[in-house]
């Protein structure tokens, strides 16, 4: 659906985005992320054909946006993180210009609206002034414009920002409602809504994507080890005595420890210190002590530690 080819953007000598490729498939659900002054604004801009590259080129199922702007455009419906909504138009005259401005089919318009309407759950504030709507519904009718005209590919730029838990639990449904019938690219800050939403995730830093792929997939390359080598456990047991005894272990890399959520429990992350199992070393030496294990499960990064990891040491490098 989206093939960037040697993309790249400047702004005088700064290189914002730096020759990258990449390839989204159909009917994917994409986490695009990146810290502030990564190039990830950038790079969305470029794709929506708001920005022209300096360098390279972007397909939109096939069609080449900088020589036919006008029809690759038809296939993206964007969700600024700013939505574009005109405040004094009610949200039916609203989607009204929407569709008239995308040139939807006259004969369309009415079914297409209602489904929108429908799809995103505002048909009980069709009438209202959108000035007059919460940040919540605002939010809603900016999607809905996105979605009018049925196009194939969305991208979602901070969907969630500034909403109240129960409207960012509501929206994030509605974007894995959306990936049953559209490829979506989501830009978030909030990882958790990232991994809650996304099959796949790109991170990009200093200009250059550097990360492609499952945040599983990731997790283990970068830790180094499978799952068995990473472990959380749960130990009946002194918190400084455990300590001591898991430094003691050769097979151990890095420990990290911390109360239990009772007196007497001590919780401790370890990870190889190569790609072996640890769970059978970590058994005797808490066996040999008399410090029951309670709880021992393997231990995923998390989107969060991935991110860091991968844009703290681009940063260091």
């Amino acid at each position: 659906m989206i093939r960037a080819e040697q993309l790249s953007k400047n702004f005088g000598r700064i290189k914002a985005v730096k020759n990258i490729n990449f390839h989204i498939r159909k009917g994917e659900v994409i986490g695009f992320l990146g810290p502030n002054g990564a190039g990830k604004s950038t790079t969305m801009n470029m794709i929506t054909g708001y920005l022209a590259p300096s360098e390279g080129n972007i397909l939109i199922d096939g069609i080449n946006i900088i020589e036919n702007p006008e029809e690759a455009r038809k296939m993206i419906g964007y969700l600024p993180e700013q939505p574009p909504l005109y405040l004094d138009l009610t949200v039916d005259e609203y989607l009204k210009f929407v569709s008239e401005f995308k040139k939807v089919p006259r004969s369309r318009r009415k079914a297409d609206l209602d489904d929108i309407r429908d799809l995103v759950k505002i048909g009980n504030v069709r009438g209202r002034l959108i000035k007059n709507l919460s940040k919540g519904y605002k939010q809603r009718v900016g999607l809905a414009q996105a979605l009018v005209g049925s196009p194939p590919l969305l991208i979602l730029d901070e969907p969630t920002v500034g909403l109240d838990p129960k409207q960012i639990i509501e929206i994030r449904e509605l974007i894995r409602e959306l990936g049953n019938e559209h490829t979506v690219v989501l830009s978030s800050h909030i990882l958790p809504e990232i991994s809650a939403t996304c099959h796949r995730i790109l991170i990009i830093n200093n200009g250059e994507i550097v990360a492609s792929d499952t945040p599983e997939i990731l997790s283990g390359r970068l830790s180094g080890t499978s799952g068995s080598a990473r472990q959380k456990l749960l130990i009946k047991g002194d918190f400084t005595e455990v300590q001591t005894i898991l430094e003691k272990i050769p097979s151990i890399g890095s420990i990290k420890t911390g109360k239990g959520p009772e007196k007497g429990l001590t919780e401790v992350l370890v990870s190889a210190s190569g790609t072996e199992d640890i769970r059978e070393d970590v058994f005797r030496a808490m066996a040999a002590a008399d410090f029951p294990i309670l709880q021992m499960a393997p231990s995923d990064l998390s989107l969060e530690e991935i991110f860091l990891n991968l844009t703290t040491s681009e940063e260091e490098d």
